[in-house]
């Protein structure tokens, strides 16, 4: 009896929540109000004071239920993947995959509002609402604390100041990223789909580049501990020290330059 009197309570919980997600991405938060997502949602406003309370407490279960999956999914990786370390520390590369990988995992997902809900989550990562801000950082900061642990392990020549501020520059890449790419597609005329699945190579290997990229001042710190044991053709060739020109002997070079240096004889 319980089943069936919730039931359709909950559907219509989850409808509202689907409207508003959908319409914060097309609208903006501000921009949207508790009658057009009760209209999409075809509840009544009402319903979604009794579900919710108000305005602010909806968009916070909009982000809630999108951060509890996109968390559940990083730390069920993270898990994994330290349980296989035996408890040594991951490679730098791990600890990026299970924390941007699954993220672009899950804006792949069009299906089940993964895609959806990434687009709103990058555009709100960029918005000056410090009320927004302020809740995302707060479901966020078990999480960040569990990677950024990680990332100290996996780099531990690499100051944890220098550390925090890659992940923060690599947080604001796929935040830019995720939100799409209407701006470059105006500016560049870039074509084709806007698909997650083509964007996460390119950005991943930018993220990666950007962890193993010198640090001003010493740059060697860095690159050294964040290269994987097996470094690619062109990271050994910018390692490697500048070549020099070969040495040429006076007379040899004398002798080309008489060969290349035309002779201005007179035409009497």
């Amino acid at each position: 009896m319980d089943l069936e009197v919730s039931r359709p309570e909950a559907d219509t919980r989850s409808r509202i929540l689907d409207a508003a997600q959908g319409l914060f991405v097309r609208h903006g938060l501000e921009a949207t109000s508790l009658r057009m997502i009760t209209s999409r949602a075809n509840a009544n406003i009402a319903a979604a004071h009794y579900h919710f309370g108000s305005k602010d407490a909806l968009i916070e279960a909009v982000f809630r239920r999108g951060l509890a999956r996109l968390n559940e999914m990083r730390l069920a990786e993270l898990d994994r993947l330290e349980r296989e370390a035996g408890g040594g520390p991951l490679k730098p590369r791990q600890v990026l995959e299970a924390f941007f990988g699954t993220a672009l995992m899950l804006a792949a997902d069009r299906d089940q509002g993964g895609f959806e809900f990434m687009r709103l989550l990058g555009r709100t990562m960029t918005d000056p609402n410090q009320f927004i801000r302020t809740f995302i950082a707060a479901e966020y900061r078990e999480v960040m604390e569990r990677f950024k642990d990680a990332l100290f392990a996996a780099l531990p020549k690499v100051p944890h100041e220098e550390i925090i501020w890659r992940l923060h520059f690599m947080l604001g890449a796929m935040s830019y990223a995720l939100a799409g790419t209407d701006a470059l597609r105006l500016a560049t005329g870039l074509s084709g789909e806007d698909d997650p699945r083509a964007i996460a190579p390119r950005l991943m290997s930018f993220l990666l580049g950007g962890l193993r990229a010198p640090l001003a001042g010493r740059p060697a710190e860095i690159a050294k501990s964040a290269a994987p044991a097996a470094a690619p053709a062109m990271n050994r060739v910018n390692d490697a020290p500048p070549r020099q020109p070969a040495r040429t002997s006076g007379s040899k070079a004398l002798a080309r330059s008489n060969r290349s240096t035309p002779s201005h004889r007179s035409s009497k």
